[in-house]
């Protein structure tokens, strides 16, 4: 559609989605946009009710995560739309495009204190890029594309804010068609810089993030690694940054990380940082070391020149596409002599010697060693699952649940210690593969996001991890994969307490806990009371097949799956040391509490 024509508000918001590609967007119908949902079957629009509006922003989060292109959430003025608050946070970590349609009380009543009125953009102005009011009828395709633009442009959310009454009546407006960004990468005098730096180094490591993933950027970051003979670890929370299989991977970076990545950046001089803001939490001190090298040159390559240096200090900054600069310093790199090329072949052994010991550590790492983890051991040997069977390492879990892992997999995991814990088993050899909370650390996150990301790429086997703090938090979307025919697999780790908080009472609080304990019921009999499969592991021999048999129920039948996991209470190490302090009591009364 070309030219300014006569039409509805209504007509040239839907018409501006099918521009900009939208065939699925996901949230719960309300009044306030209904005269424009009663069009989206014709534009070729799919919506997709949730049973929670936090759920549909994850789901949109998922959808855009993995499709490269924006997921779309929407819902009823005030309520509908401040439940997606939680959501959104999580895109905006993620820098995910995705747009949130929030529909508003009508402009005759604004101020009123009418039902379901409230001010909308201030809920959303801390999580998104750009937040668009259509101030008037005439402008609805003007915003609406606007916002779509934005999102892709500057990667991370964005508000569409429309007055109820907006859209009604005839105006005459023209669909604007998407504009995209060429970002290039980056400038020629800083590429030289790096090209210079890297020339000269003795030990590279390259750090690949999620803007590797997004830039589609992992075989340009692959030949940059070759031609160095560099280590590659990933940014935290993003394993699926760099391939698995390859001899030059190392693991995550972080919180539950690997050993070989960490052991290895700790020798580098020069650490090319491509398409990450080194966040805090991704170069903490984990497993007893301080492993960030202190005196290495970092060259950091973000498309958000906001991020360079915003968090360790930098030799050189580079504000372009990953993909494309990591081309680019490949170029200058090819035919020169390296400082680094006579040490390659030792190099490599270190790398691979690294790996091994890790890797063999896995292996015999079977259970927690420390003092509360013991008691909880031996605890669980004198007691016995409602399943009857026995209560299972979470270590032995994760590892069991990596080999059974099918090829092409696309896992979403939630806050918590088995989840974190699992960061040192989950391994991909493609981008778009694995999706986590991030900064924002919410649970409740899993499950809507793999749903999301089911929707996107049906054909692609689909995993939710999650605890049963956090599984408390979004079992409920179990109806939605059901009632949509949209199947998942959840696997949930029963170990009856809120783990990652727990673990902070162990360490700081003499075990007092407060309430840290969770007593459930069956969550696999929960399952299949909304309709879906569930199935109960308490053997470690069963894990393995039971997530096979879940994933053929999942790609060969179309039904999602609960697999519930009988787990002990042993804990994994605290997210970090230092966001706690040793109490001090003043008041006589609470001297005992030290």
């Amino acid at each position: 559609m070309q030219g300014k024509q006569t039409m509805t508000p209504s007509e040239a918001f839907v018409e501006t989605l099918v521009a900009n590609g939208v065939t699925d967007m996901f949230g719960i119908m309300g009044s306030a946009f209904m005269d424009a949902m009663d069009i989206f079957a014709p534009a070729g629009i799919r919506l997709i009710p949730v049973v929670h509006e936090q759920g549909a922003a994850h789901m949109a989060d998922g959808y855009a995560r993995v499709s490269g292109r924006h997921g779309t959430v929407i819902g009823q003025n005030g309520p509908g739309i401040s439940n997606c608050v939680t959501g959104i946070a999580a895109a905006y970590w993620a820098h995910s495009p995705v747009v949130i349609v929030t529909p508003e009380a009508g402009t005759t009543g604004i101020g009123l204190g009418g039902f379901q009125e409230c001010h909308q953009l201030p809920m959303f102005q801390e999580f998104t890029k750009y937040q668009g009011h259509v101030t008037h009828p005439a402008r609805m395709a003007e915003y609406t594309g606007r916002c779509f633009d934005r999102a892709m442009a500057e990667m991370g959310p964005t508000q569409l804010n429309i007055p109820r009454d907006y859209f009604y009546g005839e105006i005459e407006c023209e669909i604007p068609q998407p504009s995209r960004v060429d970002r290039g990468p980056g400038g020629t005098k800083t590429l030289n810089e790096a090209a210079e730096l890297l020339a000269k180094a003795e030990f590279p490591v390259i750090v690949s993030g999620g803007g590797v993933v997004m830039a589609d950027g992992v075989e340009a970051c692959q030949a940059l690694a070759e031609r160095l003979g560099a280590p590659v670890v990933n940014s935290y929370q993003h394993n699926d940054s760099f391939p698995a299989s390859h001899p030059l991977w190392c693991g995550p970076l972080g919180y539950q990380g690997s050993k070989a990545g960490m052991k290895l950046i700790a020798q580098a001089d020069v650490v090319v940082a491509l398409g990450t803001r080194l966040g805090p939490f991704g170069t903490l001190p984990q497993h007893g070391l301080d492993y960030w090298p202190q005196d290495a040159k970092i060259i950091q390559i973000d498309a958000d020149h906001k991020m360079l240096g915003l968090v360790k200090k930098i030799a050189v900054g580079i504000c372009g596409d990953a993909r494309e600069a990591a081309e680019a310093l490949a170029e200058r790199l090819a035919g020169r002599e390296l400082a680094c090329d006579a040490s390659k072949a030792q190099r490599a052994e270190r790398i691979a010697s690294e790996k091994a010991a890790w890797e063999r550590e896995l292996d015999e790492w079977t259970h927690e060693q420390d003092p509360f983890s013991l008691d909880a051991i031996d605890e669980a040997a004198g007691e016995t699952p409602f399943s009857g069977g026995e209560y299972l390492h979470p270590r032995q879990v994760l590892r069991e649940l990596e080999k059974a892992m099918p090829e092409d997999v696309m896992v979403s995991t939630d806050i918590g210690n088995i989840n974190a814990v699992a960061h040192s088993y989950l391994r991909f050899d493609k981008p778009r593969s694995f999706f986590a909370p991030m900064s924002f650390g919410n649970c409740g996150y899993a499950l809507p996001t793999i749903i999301g990301a089911k929707v996107a790429a049906p054909h692609r086997p689909a995993i939710a991890y999650a605890g049963d703090g956090a599984w408390g938090m979004s079992l409920m979307e179990t109806m939605t994969a059901v009632r949509h025919d949209i199947p998942v697999t959840a696997v949930v780790f029963h170990n009856r307490q809120w783990g990652a908080e727990k673990k902070n009472q162990v360490e700081f609080y003499n075990r007092r806990f407060v309430a840290g304990e969770l007593d459930n019921q069956s969550f696999a009999a929960i399952g299949r009371a909304m309709g879906a499969e569930g199935i109960t592991v308490d053997r470690l021999e069963d894990v393995g097949p039971a997530l096979k048999k879940a994933i053929d129920l999942q790609m060969t039948e179309g039904k999602t799956c609960i697999l519930e996991i009988m787990c002990t209470r042993e804990l994994g190490d605290p997210f970090r040391r230092d966001a706690l302090k040793t109490p001090v009591r003043l008041l006589e009364k609470y001297q005992d509490y030290v």
